[in-house]
């Protein structure tokens, strides 16, 4: 699995963007990650569309995009399933259409793949966290069990932390004192 201090890999994939006909499908490459604007990005990725626990975490990174915009990162959701299925399951959900960011489709799996977050036996993504600095680079990762939903509210931590480039103690929080040396 790519970890800390590794290059985020190389991609060109097709991304859901809006449920509107005609307007549905864009192209999202790794340019998207490196940028003049200093924007961090976190991708997030789930295993299956029209499951259970995914949706619930999709929502929730929804409910709290502001909060990412507002810490100058931008969100990214992702799974092996196709952009047509994406799309389905975004006009299907009511939790999921009105969605302010892309879901990524990588029907050749070969991101999940290089990324290290394929799991061996149904060939779907882990509930897998990056988040990703303005140079391209890895500064966190987290991988969930398939069974097991992620906290939106850790994902912000960490961001906060990184994005102080100080020493954050233990359960630290936006706001707090930073460690000095």
């Amino acid at each position: 699995m790519l970890t800390i201090g590794q290059e985020f890999p190389k991609f060109s994939k097709t991304a859901v963007v809006s449920i509107e006909k005609g307007k549905e499908f864009e192209t999202l490459t790794s340019d998207y990650f490196t940028n003049d604007d200093n924007v961090w990005t976190v991708m997030f990725w789930w295993p299956k569309d029209f499951t259970f626990v995914c949706p619930t975490e999709i929502a929730e990174f929804n409910k709290s995009y502001g909060e990412f915009r507002d810490r100058d990162a931008r969100l990214i959701g992702a799974s092996t399933d196709s952009e047509f299925v994406h799309a389905a399951w975004r006009r299907d959900h009511e939790d999921l259409r009105d969605l302010k960011f892309p879901m990524l489709a990588d029907t050749s799996k070969s991101l999940a793949e290089d990324l290290g977050i394929l799991e061996p036996t149904e060939k779907i993504a882990y509930r897998a966290t990056f988040i990703v600095d303005p140079t391209g680079i890895i500064r966190w990762v987290s991988v969930n069990d398939l069974n097991v939903g992620r906290n939106v509210k850790e994902v912000l931590r960490v961001l906060d932390g990184l994005q102080t480039d100080e020493l954050c103690p233990c359960n630290w929080e936006k706001g707090q004192d930073t460690l000095s040396v």
